[in-house]
């Protein structure tokens, strides 16, 4: 346990002085302010529609801008854009340990292979809860101002939407970084396992998704993929319908139950896939 505890805070200290781990936590907070509030902004000042879905008007603009919808515009992202940059960040936090001997030296010198990574990967699940609380933040003091210089009254959305949502959300991010650790565990590297897990993520899944409207065979395979359950676990918190046009990959493929089952799934069997591949093969 100690060793475990001692573990954890080395890599913490590691991705707090680390520059790539706040770019990346950086780019995610970038891409949730323009995409749940400055565009949508710009398009109910402007009154040009192109900046939002075509055909709503400014009053469901300003409502979705308002505190109490902050529970859905907080995940809506998740499935795809936010869930895509935590794989980034899980990749380099395992295959930076390869590329630059990390690994090699401590499992070496000291602690076990198990306690090693298994700090890593703790430290992975500090960093999203980081990310979930700061993005909450964010989205609570944007609709806040939106809603103060509009001069709209505040209502507060429910604890328990709140609380929903922010489990589903964490729930799909670290579904993602682990997702990246594992890649990056992989591969060995962090260039490799960053472009596998953006292909696959950004790429594979939605082709596949196309296909399977063609072929049933497909079409279940796709049904246990780890974007299918994300978007579709997001896509019964925000209620977005199949095949309509709303935010990039979320989906209503599976059921609200049946996705957060296939995500707890994914979170509980990606780390032990990590610890064995550490522990059954060499570092060099």
């Amino acid at each position: 346990m100690n060793a475990l505890i001692a573990s954890t805070r080395a890599e913490v200290l590691r991705l707090r002085k680390w520059p790539a781990v706040w770019v990346t936590i950086g780019a995610w907070m970038a891409l949730s302010l323009m995409f749940g509030y400055l565009f949508n902004y710009l398009s109910y000042t402007s009154g040009d529609s192109s900046f939002s879905n075509e055909g709503t008007t400014k009053a469901a603009l300003l409502a979705e801008m308002m505190p109490a919808n902050v529970p859905d515009v907080f995940v809506q992202g998740m499935p795809m854009f936010g869930g895509a940059l935590m794989m980034v960040l899980g990749a380099i936090v395992a295959g930076n340990g390869y590329g630059w001997g990390t690994w090699k030296t401590v499992f070496t010198q000291g602690p076990s292979r198990t306690s090693v990574i298994a700090g890593s990967l703790v430290s992975v699940t500090v960093a999203v809860l980081g990310v979930m609380v700061a993005s909450l933040l964010l989205d609570l003091g944007c609709s806040l101002v939106i809603a103060g210089t509009e001069g709209q009254s505040v209502v507060w959305p429910s604890l328990g939407a709140m609380a929903e949502s922010f489990g589903a959300g964490f729930l799909v991010l670290e579904m993602w970084a682990l997702a990246g650790f594992v890649l990056g565990t992989v591969a060995r590297g962090p260039a490799l396992s960053v472009g596998l897990g953006l292909v696959w993520a950004l790429v594979i899944e939605n082709l596949l998704r196309g296909v399977g409207q063609l072929l049933s065979p497909v079409d279940a395979f796709t049904q246990v993929l780890p974007g299918t359950a994300a978007g579709s676990l997001i896509g019964s918190i925000v209620g977005v319908e199949r095949g309509g046009d709303g935010t990039p990959g979320v989906l209503d493929v599976l059921s609200g139950t049946q996705a957060t089952w296939t995500v707890l799934a994914y979170v509980v069997v990606l780390p032990a896939i990590a610890l064995w591949l550490v522990r059954r093969r060499d570092v060099v």
